[in-house]
């Protein structure tokens, strides 16, 4: 008896350790599921949602470039693209096969979607091709029954209307690559595009907005569901340029495809009206993709369709340069306009003899004489007598040498040569005989077409530094507004005037090197400066038996052809500048494209064109004038 009582006991004492632990166990789990449930209730509902809530980023709209008049120059259309979703196809090379026979498939992108449908998981769909056209879509929906899995989705994409006419001012919008990588989460957005090139680099920025998000409900595989909520992004800011369509697109047709380049400007206020480069390439080739033969073509052209001439193209001046040495001579005080030279078709310094392009020579030249026929003998002496330092200072002065910080990617600075350059490059004295060759515009002096156009419009603004400017403002925001007044060159205005009357005798006084080239329309006529850069060394042997004509000559060693010009004389607002690669003749191949260009822009104007039915009249080809 007393034995069951000592085990009841036992029993009693292990249940109430049992119950206790038991009960303890169970308060911990209660002291939890209560912490769990009531204290981290917010934070864990928060996880949940994150499992079932997704958030993506929406690409914003890119934002449109426009002329000065707001025509299109860059815009966003819809991109019909057909995608394929995998876990949809049971068979995909007979899908792929069948949906080949609606649209074009390359073997290329064959292989690339099966790379992708490998790579990406089976309900991720993945884009067969862009860029669709409207009956390729229709083919595709009449046929969707047979095509499972396939589906037409509709994105943007960038649209140049004017295509190559417009390149090298706008450039083009690419896919980013993994250098251009910065953080920003737009960039990383499969098929998001940025600016590479033109007006689009340089303010890709502002034209590329941001992004809006979209809520979309997943399941755990990560499959969407539903959208539940969506913003969308703020929209690139609008691009305004000063460039005038119409006359841009008059330029590049002109041009044709010589290798060349034009730049027309506002003498006052710096505007940039048209900046034409040819040959030129279709910037929408880039947004679609480019195959490797065509990019292939176009690296391997000789005149560089992808190289901006009117900014990157660095020449020898020529005869275009005599009027800022006519302006350091004057300046100088080493010759009057007044005091004539003597041309008798060469000038000799030391055993060296340095050559007119007349042969027999100009006899008896004053300055607006030696500038209308472009007399090298003239120039040789008063370049001469003016010093190189001087000549080099009042290049500079209108805007040679240096960047004029045009809103573009890739300008070069040109060169000025003086002895200190010489010292510091070349390593060598500066000889007297290369002050001659700066004279006419050779030697090592280099320009480029925008630089041509300054210098022009320095030349017949009175003598006004301005500045090239081609974006006019962003979304309505102006950019760099130019003072109403440019700083004074410091040159005197009776100089300027004396270069000015000679520049309108080169194009209308008949013994002028451009006169074929005249507008005699009254309220069009225009002045100007031709200019011939040699590009090879004419040697003695050739000049006695006699130099070698352009058109025999291969294409690579032809001469440049230049002009410069401003108009219309009566009150002067527009300046150009025209080279044409190895194109011979400045007179034969530059000027006739300034004058065109020309008398597009002035008639287009409201101030300066001439009465409606007023009849442009222009000279023949066949007269029989000098060329330079």
């Amino acid at each position: 008896m007393h034995r069951d009582s000592d085990r009841f006991k036992l029993f009693s004492r292990r249940a109430a350790l049992l119950g206790g632990g038991q009960a303890l166990l169970l308060s911990g789990l209660v002291a939890r599921m209560y912490y769990l449930q009531v204290v981290e209730s917010d934070r864990y509902k928060t996880l949940a949602d994150e499992n079932r809530i997704n958030f993506r980023l929406l690409p914003p709209p890119r934002g449109r470039i426009l002329d000065r008049n707001g025509l299109h120059l860059a815009v966003n259309q819809q991109n019909y693209r057909v995608v394929l979703i995998r876990e949809q196809t049971p068979d995909i090379a007979k899908t792929l096969q069948a949906l080949g026979a609606l649209i074009r498939i390359s073997k290329s992108d064959q292989k690339r979607i099966l790379r992708e449908v490998k790579r990406k998981r089976s309900f991720v769909p993945v884009t067969v091709r862009e860029n669709l056209t409207w009956e390729e879509v229709a083919r595709i929906e009449v046929n969707t029954p047979d095509l499972p899995g396939v589906m037409i989705d509709v994105g943007q994409s960038r649209n140049y209307p004017d295509g190559a006419d417009m390149a090298h001012v706008l450039g083009y919008v690419a896919a980013v690559s993994e250098a251009e990588l910065t953080g920003d989460p737009l960039l990383e957005l499969p098929g998001f595009r940025i600016g590479k090139a033109g007006v689009e680099k340089v303010h890709d920025l502002a034209l590329r907005g941001s992004g809006g998000t979209s809520q979309i409900e997943v399941n755990a595989l990560g499959r969407v569901i539903r959208e539940i909520s969506r913003r969308e992004g703020e929209p690139g800011a609008d691009v305004h340029l000063s460039i005038e369509k119409d006359i841009q697109k008059a330029a590049s047709i002109r041009m044709g495809e010589e290798s060349a380049s034009a730049v027309v400007m506002d003498i006052h206020t710096g505007e940039v009206l048209a900046l034409a480069s040819t040959p030129s390439f279709d910037p929408n080739a880039f947004d679609k993709g480019l195959s490797a033969e065509d990019w292939r073509a176009l690296t391997n052209n000789p005149r560089a369709p992808f190289s901006n001439k009117a900014i990157a193209g660095q020449y020898s001046p020529g005869s275009t340069f005599k009027m800022v040495v006519a302006l350091a001579a004057l300046e100088k005080g080493v010759i009057s306009p007044s005091q004539r030279v003597f041309c008798q078709g060469h000038t000799e310094l030391g055993d060296a003899k340095f050559h007119c392009w007349k042969r027999d020579g100009h006899g008896l030249m004053d300055m607006s004489a030696a500038i209308s026929q472009s007399c090298d003998v003239y120039f040789y002496e008063i370049a001469r007598r003016t010093g190189i330092e001087r000549i080099a200072s009042m290049a500079r002065r209108f805007g040679m040498g240096e960047t004029l910080n045009l809103d573009l990617p890739g300008e070069s600075k040109g060169l000025v040569p003086d002895p200190a350059w010489k010292r510091a490059t070349v390593g060598g004295p500066w000889h007297p005989g290369e002050t001659l060759l700066a004279g006419i515009g050779q030697g090592y002096i280099l320009t480029t077409p925008l630089q041509l156009a300054v210098m022009m419009s320095r030349l017949v603004n009175g003598g006004r530094a301005v500045f090239p400017r081609l974006t006019h403002s962003v979304t309505g925001v102006p950019e760099d507004v130019p003072r109403e007044t440019p700083d004074n060159l410091g040159v005197n205005p009776a100089y300027l005037k004396i270069i000015r009357d000679a520049m309108a005798a080169v194009v209308n006084d008949p013994s002028g090197t451009a006169y074929r080239s005249r507008i005699d329309t009254p309220g069009m006529t225009i002045g100007g400066k031709t200019g011939t850069s040699q590009v090879r060394r004419i040697s003695r042997a050739e000049r006695e038996v006699g130099v070698v004509k352009n058109e025999d000559l291969p294409w690579e060693q032809r001469d440049h052809a230049l002009f410069v010009g401003y108009g219309p004389i009566e009150s002067p607002r527009y300046a150009i500048s025209v080279v044409v690669e190895h194109g011979g003749s400045g007179s034969r191949a530059a000027a006739p494209v300034a004058r065109d260009i020309l008398r597009e822009v002035i008639r287009r104007d409201p101030v300066s064109a001439p009465p409606a039915g007023a009849e442009t009249v222009t000279a023949s080809k066949a007269e029989g004038q000098p060329w330079e």
